[in-house]
């Protein structure tokens, strides 16, 4: 029997194993225990899911969708590879799971076709839950800084649990509902490239991770070079007016071996190049439904070349948090900035901007 991590083995158990990750706000007292009556744990095992969707962050924190209330799962794993913590208690992640898979599970032994003439159980109450960013669709693919996340994420839980990767579960490996999730193409992972993403190659590289020290990394392709690390932020509150787009300006830096980029100003990465990352904003005073738009756009001295797809953070009242992804190539000659464009009639503060990304330098 195992009773569910606290917020602090959470922290401990995902640093350890080199988990990137940020917590949304509140989410250390999240969960559908109160709504329910039905108290989460103990705990049997992991199950992943994909989102079906693009930026689920608020809808599987906070938003859940018709009929289906949130948080929808413990912790949700974007294309960037940085995980967030939306939840610590019951979740509405694995609805009714077939009794033979679930006992599979829990004796941690392969897991058999769901069948549902074996009786069910409410997987919300024993499983935790991963929702990962991905379509679904056959074709959208996992990032390798996503799946190397996934990786880490599953075998922090083991470890800190004592349990085996049998304990790593797909939702399609539970349902009686047909679940198909989670499926689609993985860009690479170590030293391997492109790969179908099944269960068992999923649980056979969180084996591999647990038969190693928790600061374990896997061997990396030969032609990728050591990337740079860029860890940004601001140094104080400011306010963002409306109507107009305003980049930020990153005035802090945080690294082990810091690099200048604090003294670019609004600039982050520099082509040519490549980057993956995120980051996370916070704002105070955005109305509820109110929006913040967020966007990449590559600059040639002052001037704009290019604008990314915008991202959109929707206020939930009092403070109102939200992560991005960041994951591009860029030209030669071209810098990077992120801009916010508030849509909002008021002005709102931005209390908090932490962009951390890899950047590789291409010849």
């Amino acid at each position: 029997m195992a009773s569910p991590l606290t917020p602090a083995r959470w922290r401990a158990a995902l640093r350890a194993e080199g988990v990137r990750f940020t917590e949304y706000a509140g989410w250390t007292t999240r969960g559908r225990d109160g709504a329910t009556g039905r108290i989460f744990g103990p705990v049997h095992g992991v199950l992943n899911h994909h989102t079906a969707g693009t930026d689920s962050l608020a809808i599987i924190a906070v938003k859940g969708r018709p009929g289906l209330p949130a948080p929808l799962a413990h912790a949700y794993l974007s294309k960037s590879g940085v995980l967030v913590l939306v939840a610590n208690g019951r979740a509405n992640h694995a609805g009714l799971a077939a009794r033979n898979a679930y006992e599979a599970i829990l004796a941690e032994r392969p897991i058999p076709r769901p069948d549902a003439r074996s009786g069910t159980v409410d997987g919300n109450d024993v499983l935790y839950g991963i929702e990962v960013e991905n379509l679904g669709n056959g074709k959208d693919t996992y990032t390798r800084a996503q799946y190397d996340t996934w990786v880490r994420f599953n075998a922090a839980v083991c470890r800190a649990h004592g349990w085996s990767a049998a304990s790593c579960a797909g939702h399609l490996e539970t349902s009686i509902e047909g679940k198909p999730d989670p499926a689609g193409p993985v860009a690479g992972y170590g030293g391997r490239g492109p790969f179908k993403l099944t269960m068992d190659r999923l649980r056979a590289d969180v084996a591999e991770r647990l038969r190693h020290s928790p600061g374990w990394n896997p061997a990396s392709q030969e032609d990728d070079e050591m990337p740079a690390y860029v860890n940004l932020g601001v140094a104080r509150p400011y306010a963002l007016r409306p109507g107009a787009w305003d980049s930020i300006e990153f005035t802090e830096e945080w690294s082990d071996e810091p690099g200048g980029h604090a003294t670019d100003g609004a600039v982050f990465a520099r082509g040519a190049a490549r980057f993956t990352g995120s980051v996370g904003l916070r704002f105070e005073g955005l109305p509820v439904g109110g929006v913040v738009q967020v966007r990449m756009s590559e600059y040639e001295g002052g001037d704009i070349k290019a604008d990314h797809p915008v991202h959109e953070i929707v206020g939930t009242g009092g403070d109102t948090f939200g992560v991005v992804p960041l994951t591009k190539r860029l030209a030669a000659g071209r810098g990077m900035r992120v801009r916010l464009l508030n849509q909002s009639a008021q002005p709102v503060t931005v209390s908090s901007a932490v962009l951390t990304a890899l950047v590789w330098r291409e010849s």
